[in-house]
C-alpha cells in the first residue's frame, strides 16, 4: 500500500524541501494588508518576517476546507492512503477540521493529532516517512505517533515584547513596563498550549533558564540524560549565523563526546581527570535562542 505522508507549512518545510523529502506540505494562508497569501507559495518566511518588521496588519488563518480537500484529492490520484500531520490542536482549529473532514474519505486519510509545532512537526512527518518506508500502513503510523505525543518539549525566549502586544497575549501596559525593565520572557509548549515559563532581565540569562529546563527535561522527564534517544533540535526566525554557529558547536561537542567516551573505556568514570574533563565540556557549551526537543517515536514502532 502507498502511504502519502503530508503536513503543513507550521512545521517549516518549504515545497524545495518537500520535494527533495519526499513529504507533501499544505500552505498555510495569511492575510497582510487585506491581501491573501499562502506561505512557501507566494510569501516567503524572509518575506513574512520583514512585512511584520514593518508594522504590517498580519492576520493568520487556517485553510478552508475546499483547499484541505482538494490537496488531500489530489494526492489520492497517486497514492492509496494519506498520513496528515498538522500543527497542534492545542494551537489552532486546523487540526479539528481536518479530523471532521477526513470521516468522509472511509479510513484513506488518517488525521494525526500529537501536539507538535515548528521543528518537531517536521520531525514528526520525517519519522512517519521512515515508517511508511518500513510498511507500516498509515493508521499504525498515527497510533505511534499519537503515542508519544506528550513526549516533547519546547522553550522559546524572544528579544522583544512588540508582538506578543500586537497579538494580544499582552496589554500594552505589560508590554511597555516588559519593554522599560528589560524583560525577556521565557515560554514551553509542554503538550497543548503554549505557556509562559519563566523572565529573565538578559537574553543571556534567558538562554541559561532554557538549558537548564532542557537538561532537567532529559533527565527527569525522558530518562535520557544524556540525550542518546532524544532529538535536540533549534529553530530560529531569521538568523542565519545563529544557525551556522550551532552547526559548529553540535560538531565540537560530538567530537568532545568521542574523546570522553574513549576515556571512559580506559579509566574509572569516577576519577577526577574525567569528571573535570566533562565539567570542561559542560562549561564550554553555547547557549541559544530557541530549543526544541522530543523524544524518538521511531524506537518504540
Amino acid at each position: 500500500m502507498r502511504t502519502a505522508i503530508a503536513t503543513d507549512s507550521n512545521s517549516g518545510i518549504t515545497q524545495e524541501q518537500a520535494a527533495k523529502l519526499g513529504i507533501y506540505v499544505l500552505p498555510m494562508p495569511f492575510m497582510i494588508n487585506g491581501e491573501m497569501f499562502y506561505e512557501g507559495v507566494n510569501l516567503t518566511h524572509e518575506e513574512f518576517f520583514k512585512r511584520m518588521e514593518e508594522g504590517a496588519d498580519i492576520t493568520t488563518s487556517q485553510p478552508s476546507p475546499g483547499e484541505v480537500t482538494d490537496f488531500w484529492d489530489k494526492l489520492l490520484k497517486e497514492y492509496d492512503e494519506i498520513l496528515y500531520i498538522p500543527m497542534s490542536s492545542g494551537l489552532s482549529g486546523s487540526c479539528q477540521t481536518a479530523i471532521m473532514l477526513a470521516d468522509d474519505y472511509d479510513g484513506k486519510v488518517q488525521v494525526v493529532n500529537n501536539q507538535r509545532i515548528s521543528v518537531t512537526q517536521e520531525q514528526s512527518a520525517l519519522d512517519a516517512r521512515d515508517l511508511a518506508a518500513k510498511g507500516y500502513e498509515a493508521a499504525q503510523i498515527k497510533e505511534i505517533l499519537e503515542r508519544t505525543k506528550y513526549e516533547s518539549s519546547i522553550y522559546i525566549t524572544l528579544t522583544t515584547l512588540k508582538y506578543l502586544k500586537k497579538g494580544g497575549r499582552i496589554t500594552p501596559a505589560a508590554a511597555a513596563l516588559g519593554t522599560l525593565l528589560r524583560i525577556k520572557p521565557v515560554l514551553t509548549i509542554q503538550g497543548e498550549k503554549l505557556d509562559a515559563f519563566s523572565k529573565a532581565r538578559t537574553a543571556k540569562q534567558a538562554k541559561t533558564i532554557m538549558l537548564t529546563a532542557l537538561a532537567k527535561d532529559l533527565e527527569e522527564r525522558f530518562h535520557d540524560k544524556n540525550a542518546e534517544h532524544t532529538y535536540l533540535e533549534i529553530a530560529h526566525t531569521c538568523n542565519e549565523e545563529g544557525a551556522k554557529e550551532l552547526n559548529q558547536y553540535h560538531k565540537q561537542i560530538a567530537k568532545v563526546r568521542e574523546m570522553v567516551c574513549g576515556m571512559l573505556q580506559s579509566m574509572d568514570a569516577q576519577s577526577e581527570e574525567v569528571e573535570m574533563q566533562i565539567r570542561t565540556v559542560k562549561s564550554a557549551c553555547p547557549r541559544h535562542n530557541m530549543t526544541l526537543f522530543e523524544r524518538n517515536p521511531t524506537e518504540e514502532a
